[in-house]
């Protein structure tokens, strides 16, 4: 077995004391406690990612599906013709067009396509 593949010498004692404890433990309460106390808090954390996800996707989904089926063509065909521009644009370019922007544009408000995107109605006016 190599250690350092599997990242066993990084690992830290607790862990370790966690992993080879049997199962009706014979550990201080406190010691376990402290255990799923950061286990609690590593999967809350794990929650919040995931709900910013879904919340990210439920954005993205209400992008791709308008009410109007010519409006949800034309925004695809929008994003095509935008992402055929970015393949094709070098990335220096593109850098010096946005460090070289007009000063009307280099305030501190959010973008617009960022504020369009976040004030995307929810789909819960839409549910029975």
């Amino acid at each position: 077995m190599d250690t350092r593949l599997s990242c066993a010498d990084n690992a830290h004692p607790g862990e370790l004391d966690e992993e080879f404890d049997n199962f009706p433990t014979n550990r201080n309460p406190d010691v376990v406690r402290m255990q799923y106390d950061r286990l609690r808090s590593i999967a809350g954390r794990i929650q919040t990612v995931v709900g910013d996800l879904a919340t990210q996707g439920k954005w993205f989904q209400a992008l791709l599906s308008w009410r109007d089926p010519r409006a949800t063509a034309l925004f695809l065909i929008f994003c095509l013709a935008v992402a055929v521009v970015l393949y094709v644009t070098p990335f220096q370019v593109l850098a010096l067009i946005y460090v070289l922007r007009h000063p009307k544009f280099r305030h501190k408000l959010p973008g617009v396509p960022l504020n369009f995107f976040r004030r995307l109605p929810a789909k819960t006016d839409s549910m029975l």
